[in-house]
């Protein structure tokens, strides 16, 4: 692509070769006025709040009004040049404003009046003299008492002061965030709910947080029933808890919680006799082969954990025809320090949220579906350990150099007799919310979400580690808070409920405040299961965040002798950013520590819990070096998000990042190149012309600076599409792995393609990036159009 493609005659944005080449006075205006002019422009459907009046000053996030959400942009460019030869492969070269404004050439779209020439003689010039020396002496007085009778920790909100940020930090210890850790593992008894939330809302209150309240929703979920589920082998009579252990009494007692806890929360229950199909790991690939060879009708599928979305794998099996599902993970696919032969596990086949209020909040008076389970199938997780039983293997693979896949032998039959008991029943999720209510800008917000146990404590205590996190974080801004500080946003704290199975309490508190949710988020920061590893930081980020994330890590590296390169990218990630990602097109940011050698088996692999002992976090991390790095981290971009005048996100980075998606694809069709191509124009244009003046101290209107932000947290709103198969991210922008750069469901579209006769899927896939490219477009377009009447009526 690039040079030699056709140069459109229709756009004043020719010749680009980088990123932020500067765009002169009379391009930016040509390349503006041809887009929408009078009567187009009213037509677009562009919801942008400007007025500074509309603000929430009620003191509790419970009393917030509900507004109306913000339309979504559509449109369709006319022909553009296409220049994908420039495409930086993570962030822009020059994406800050702040650097941007660096440049000597620029150019103020403000008109200052001259200074006018007046003659003065010289009695005119004493009186000047006379009275700016009264006014010089009275302002040294007035300013000598004013200091010494304000406080003088109080910060000006508004202004942007780094070292202020560092203050707060450098609050942020080890030793405290290992304290609240082994406090809140020890006050752990209890299977209730609302013990734990007690224990956070009082924790939190005691430190200062303002207005900490249960949110609460009965909600159904699918748990465990009395027994534990089983496998036998008819071919032996062989009957085999899901650990691998023979059935009988004693094992039951012995392990009772592990084996009750062993289970895929909202399958169907029952029994099911029948053949045992090796399917790997389910991809549509694996499914066609099979079923060219194989009739698969209520046969149960042997199927490992991974690669995939397992809702999206699960969907695929019943389409199949499948009758059940034997799920396990490969030791091949673990490090080889984890020895999990015998660990069960469980899974949740949830999207999100209260099954019976899909869509809805789940409160008093909402109508509720009969969806006791979510899938046809019969899904049971097993061990290891028993899947070598199964196929006739004396081990469950091997832990030498070279690791042996386990499989089911070519041509042998393996008939086995499946029983999955669950019980389903409404049960109280309890979020708690607690919130910094912002100085200048209140209505909007900044969430920050951690989670605390519920039912049964799955992946050992990192509930305990995201919550500890969170509330050192708490202690540390409060202190500064008391003392007249505040942000100049409102800064929200969550700790979710019923995360495992299902995300449920984030989906029904965002479903509840979804209209006042859509207009005033502006970021979330996640603190998900914070340290699975000690020997990789993995940030996830949108791509509007990316180079704020890098710029946070290049500093906290400063301070050490060894520091990785980051690679922070935007995957699908575990946890309750799900909601606001997926639903409200929010831009999210997470730091985690992993192990490197996790980060190399396939993916999905997280969306296994283990039981409690599979994560003891004071052996991963045991003095809480790497608890203190995620919470300044973490702090750092809370804080510059909250209190930055403009928005720290970055336009021309979601171009890039569409425009990598495409690059090299089989799939990307001219029309899709070009409209990527238009976008990448735009949003040059809008960065580099729009977001220099807001950043210019000299020129920052209020209203100016107010517009451009409703602008950038909106921004990726554009990518959210309408249907994605299931377990896929709907805000495309997101990737189903490290490893895969192309949109996922033009991925996915396409392997469907193949297994199908018909290419329906491929072409509707198509139109919904195509489509959000567009939106995406109109949207930069529209905005500049709004920048340049809003400069006319000033001058």
């Amino acid at each position: 692509m690039g040079e030699n493609e056709a140069k459109s005659p229709n756009t004043s944005l020719q010749g680009k070769k980088m990123a932020y080449q500067k765009v002169s006075a009379d391009q930016s205006m040509s390349g503006r006025s041809q887009f929408l002019d009078g009567d187009d422009l009213q037509g677009t459907a562009l919801d942008l709040e400007w007025d500074m009046e509309k603000e929430l000053e009620e003191p509790g996030f419970d009393q917030f009004q509900l507004d109306s959400s913000e339309n979504e942009n559509q449109g369709h460019p006319e022909s553009v040049d296409l220049n994908l030869d420039s495409i930086q492969p993570a962030t822009s070269p020059k994406g800050r404003f702040q650097q941007l404004q660096e440049e000597t050439d620029y150019f103020s779209h403000y008109t200052r009046s001259a200074p006018k020439s007046n003659r003065c003689n010289i009695c005119h010039f004493l009186k000047i003299f006379c009275t700016a020396t009264i006014l010089f002496i009275l302002g040294i007085l007035i300013g000598y008492y004013a200091h010494t009778n304000c406080p003088s920790d109080a910060s000006s909100s508004g202004t942007v002061d780094p070292q202020l940020y560092q203050e707060i930090l450098k609050k942020i210890q080890a030793e405290d965030i290992k304290k609240s850790f082994r406090n809140f593992v020890e006050l752990y008894k209890s299977e209730d709910d609302m013990e734990m939330s007690k224990t956070i809302k009082t924790h939190w209150t005691a430190l200062g947080l303002e207005d900490v309240q249960f949110v609460n929703y009965s909600v159904l979920l699918n748990l465990p029933g009395p027994w534990p589920s089983t496998v036998t082998l008819i071919s032996s009579g062989q009957c085999f808890h899901p650990n691998g252990q023979p059935c009988s009494e004693r094992a039951r007692k012995d392990s009772s919680p592990d084996l009750l806890y062993s289970y895929a929360a909202y399958s169907a229950k029952g029994t099911l006799k029948a053949e045992v199909i090796d399917v790997s790991y389910g991809t549509a690939d694996d499914l066609k082969r099979i079923k060219k060879v194989k009739n698969v009708t209520n046969h149960i599928a042997l199927m490992k954990l991974g690669k995939l979305p397992l809702l999206y794998k699960i969907s695929l099996l019943e389409q199949t025809g499948f009758g059940g599902v034997l799920l396990y993970i490969d030791p091949c696919d673990l490090p080889k320090t984890v020895n999990s032969n015998y660990d069960t596990f469980m899974v949740s086949l949830n999207p999100g949220g209260d099954p019976t209020t899909p869509g809805y909040p789940s409160v008093d008076g909402s109508f509720r579906q009969n969806q006791s389970n979510l899938t046809s199938l019969l899904v049971q997780p097993i061990s290891a350990s028993l899947v070598a039983k199964l196929i006739s293997l004396p081990t469950a693979g091997t832990k030498s150099e070279i690791c042996s896949p386990l499989e089911l032998p070519h041509n042998e039959i393996r008939i086995v007799s499946m029983k999955v008991q669950t019980v389903t029943k409404f049960q109280t999720v309890t979020n708690v919310v607690g919130y910094v209510k912002g100085l200048a800008s209140p209505d909007r917000y900044i969430i920050v979400g951690s989670h605390h146990h519920t039912v049964y404590s799955y992946n050992g205590q990192e509930w305990a580690s995201s919550t500890a996190i969170i509330t050192a974080f708490i202690q540390a801004l409060m202190l500064r808070v008391k003392r007249g500080w505040r942000p100049d946003r409102t800064i929200v704290f969550c700790a979710w409920g019923g995360t495992t199975l299902g995300n449920i309490g984030s989906y029904e508190w965002g479903e509840d405040f979804k209209k006042i949710l859509q207009k005033n988020v502006v970021a979330y920061v996640s603190l998900h299961s914070p340290v699975r590893g000690n020997s990789s930081l993995h940030p996830v980020a949108s791509p509007s965040l990316q180079q704020l994330v890098v710029e946070k890590n290049k500093f906290n590296c400063d301070r050490r002798i060894q520091c990785p390169e980051t690679n922070v990218s935007s995957v699908q990630i575990q946890g309750d950013a799900d909601y606001f990602i997926n639903h409200l097109g929010v831009p999210t940011v997470q730091f985690t520590y992993e192990d490197i050698s996790a980060l190399e088996g396939p993916s999905f692999l997280s969306e296994a819990a283990f039981p409690q002992h599979a994560i003891k976090i004071e052996e991963i991390d045991p003095f809480f070096n790497l608890h203190e790095t995620i919470a300044k981290l973490s702090g750092e971009m809370i804080l510059q998000i909250a209190n930055e005048p403009v928005l720290p996100f970055n336009a021309l980075d979601i171009a890039l990042e569409v425009q990598n998606s495409l690059k090299g694809d089989r799939l990307s069709a001219h029309h899709l190149l070009a409209a990527a191509s238009c976008l990448r124009e735009s949003a040059e244009l809008f960065q580099s012309e729009e977001m220099r003046p807001a950043n210019d101290p000299k020129e920052r209107a209020p209203i100016r600076v107010r517009m451009l932000n409703d602008i950038l947290q909106d921004m990726e709103k554009s990518f959210l599409v309408r249907q994605v198969p299931p377990g896929f991210y709907r805000n495309i922008l997101y990737h189903m792995d490290e490893k895969t750069s192309q949109f996922s469901i033009l991925v996915e579209a396409w392997e469907h393609c193949n297994s199908l006769a018909s290419n329906e899927t491929l072409q509707g896939a198509l139109s919904e990036v195509l489509n959000s490219i567009n939106s995406a477009q109109v949207y930069f377009k529209v905005g500049l159009e709004v920048f340049e009447s809003f400069l006319v009526a000033k001058t």
